[in-house]
């Protein structure tokens, strides 16, 4: 039984402990000390000697002993935010959190937002976007697959199968960016990190959060007990949180996490109208169909074309914004169209924030971040599609509020629009007044901040700890044993 000598002190004793873990000697010299085998914890200790793994723990001081600090003291925190491209919305959210740390803290975090299933797994986490693409065309499949995976036995031995095979690669994956904070904004990016940062003890060390990027109906796997904190878009999505056994401490509702230049843009419609070469008098329709291009939108731009023309007057009394995505036979087919009314019709557009700003109501699938961004602008929603599953509740979530209304059929849709923009008008204005009311612009930064307070609290308890262990410095016994 090794025995510390009488200048060394506890700090000294707990850095022993540490590097015995990592794979040092059990005790000093080649006395009664015993090796222990070599087990590394590839975040921190990423060199294979024990003077390297020291060096990420502690400094050493003049006179040989160690002090232990608190690791990444002297560097920007490193975040990690885990997505996969399934859908528009999760690399949305992942990006607005990335500029929101970076907005409101600027370099004291260092911001990675990855796909760790498709750089570091194999099938099917790296093949999910595919895999969605596909499914969301066979809507049926979809549904059949969301349903289907969302008993608890279910999703649990899937993704404990998926955890037995990569969790070695995704544990590669962590170890490349050091995280001090792991964000999840995808419900399959927890379970394999959370596994891997409770095999290797890691879990105190590393803050993880959930955000959740569904507005009100969400599949199981998005809710884990063992996360730090669960950002939850809405009432519904908490309370659900709550019946999937996390806690009221572990749970905070902000809404969903819009990019800021989306958020806090200042604009004025008279200058967008000018800047778009729209139109400045007739009052507009923006026409969305989402990244991929779904949803019946030519049929809806067909019937607004006939809707929104005064055959009376023969005069248009509005104009419309058709946002094709990544469509490219849409936008080709629309434009070839000979219209009677003011027509702007674009592929994929990366300023929303303008288009938006600059129109008096939208028609669009009820994709969570399009209805939250279409409210922060204060636009009255009609919602024309939904994707089964994850989107269903996303109706309601509009409707029962007063922000909009459902209609799949493009010419109720296109009749309302001319109502709103004709006889209607102060409909059209209540709307308006509630999707602002329901607008939830500050959400991305209430996250990042309550982030932020976390690593706060965390770096205050290791404060602590390392203070109480100065303040001693009488021998002491150190008893190895295994970890």
């Amino acid at each position: 039984m090794p025995v510390l000598s009488s200048q060394r002190s506890i700090r000294e004793a707990m850095l022993h402990g540490v590097l015995a873990y990592y794979g040092g000697r059990g005790g000093e010299g080649g006395g009664g000390g015993r090796y222990h085998p070599r087990r590394r914890c590839s975040f921190y200790a990423g060199a294979d000697d024990v003077d390297q793994a020291a060096a990420a723990w502690g400094r050493e001081e003049e006179d040989g002993s160690m002090e232990l600090v608190q690791l990444g003291a002297d560097r920007p925190k490193n975040v990690l935010v885990l997505m996969s491209d399934t859908g528009g919305g999760h690399r949305a959210s992942a990006e607005a959190i990335r500029d929101a740390f970076r907005l409101e803290f600027g370099d004291e975090y260092q911001i990675f937002v990855k796909d760790l299933g498709k750089e570091h797994a194999g099938w099917p986490l790296n093949n999910m976007e595919r895999t969605y693409k596909f499914l969301v065309k066979h809507v049926q499949l979809w549904k059949m697959a969301f349903h289907g995976t969302s008993p608890r036995w279910v999703h649990c031995l899937y993704l404990a199968a998926l955890a037995s095979f990569y969790a070695k690669q995704v544990e590669a994956g962590l170890m490349k960016y050091k995280p001090d904070i792991i964000i999840s904004v995808h419900p399959l990016m927890q379970h394999i990190p959370l596994s891997v940062l409770k095999w290797q003890k890691l879990q105190k060390r590393v803050v993880f959060v959930t955000v959740i990027t569904d507005l009100n109906t969400c599949h199981p796997t998005w809710f884990h007990h063992r996360v730090n904190r669960c950002y939850c878009p809405s009432d519904k999505v908490s309370k659900r949180a709550l019946l999937e056994g996390l806690e009221p401490s572990q749970i905070r509702v902000f809404g969903l996490p819009i990019r800021p230049s989306f958020c806090r843009a200042v604009l004025n419609k008279d200058d967008l109208r000018r800047e778009l070469e729209m139109d400045l008098q007739l009052p507009a329709v923006l026409l969305m169909s989402g990244g991929e291009g779904v949803g019946p939108v030519k049929e809806t731009a067909i019937a607004l074309k006939e809707a929104l023309f005064d055959k009376n007057l023969g005069r248009p009394i509005g104009q419309i914004v058709v946002i094709c995505g990544r469509n490219r036979s849409l936008q080709f087919s629309l434009q070839s169209i000979e219209w009677k009314v003011p027509v702007k019709i674009k592929g994929f557009v990366s300023q929303m924030e303008k288009w938006m700003g600059a129109c008096d109501c939208i028609i669009t699938k009820a994709g969570p971040g399009t209805i939250a961004e279409a409210l922060i602008r204060g636009l009255p929603i009609i919602l024309n599609d939904f994707i089964p599953g994850q989107e269903v509740g996303n109706v309601p979530y509009v409707v029962d509020n007063g922000a909009g209304i459902f209609s799949n059929d493009p010419k109720e849709a296109a009749s309302l629009v001319a109502r709103w923009f004709g006889p209607d008008k102060e409909e059209l204005k209540k709307f308006v007044q509630n999707a602002v009311k329901l607008a939830q612009p500050e959400a991305v930064f209430d996250i990042v901040r309550d982030i932020h307070e976390l690593m706060q609290e965390r770096a205050s308890t290791a404060r602590i700890s390392h203070s109480m262990a100065s303040s001693f410095s009488y021998p002491i016994t150190y008893i190895e044993n295994d970890i």
